[in-house]
């Protein structure tokens, strides 16, 4: 595990065939993760992220439900490698009245 963005807070959970990072301060605590893989994802253990637990493809799988873009991988998936880019913002209500 390691800080790879030059001191942001993002951490890095290296695996065989997948890198799985983490930003704390993004985190919406969704749990998206932890539903999805916890042999992977357990917030009880240290290192709390494990990626080699679960094929790879199915780490990106989980990785790319996060809501909030916490969590980000590289490698083992579908985007062929590529570290995914932050999602969109949620859609805000038109102002208004009702």
């Amino acid at each position: 595990m390691s800080d790879t963005t030059g001191g942001t807070g993002r951490k890095a959970y290296e695996g065989r065939s997948i890198t799985v990072t983490f930003e704390a301060g993004r985190c919406r605590h969704a749990a998206e993760c932890v539903r999805g893989l916890p042999e992977v994802f357990d917030p009880a253990r240290r290192p709390w992220i494990t990626p080699d637990a679960a094929d790879a493809g199915r780490v990106a799988e989980v990785v790319r439900r996060c809501p909030s873009g916490a969590l980000r991988y590289e490698g083992g998936g579908a985007a062929g490698g590529e570290e995914l880019p932050p999602p969109s913002p949620p859609p805000t209500e038109a102002a208004g009245p009702k």
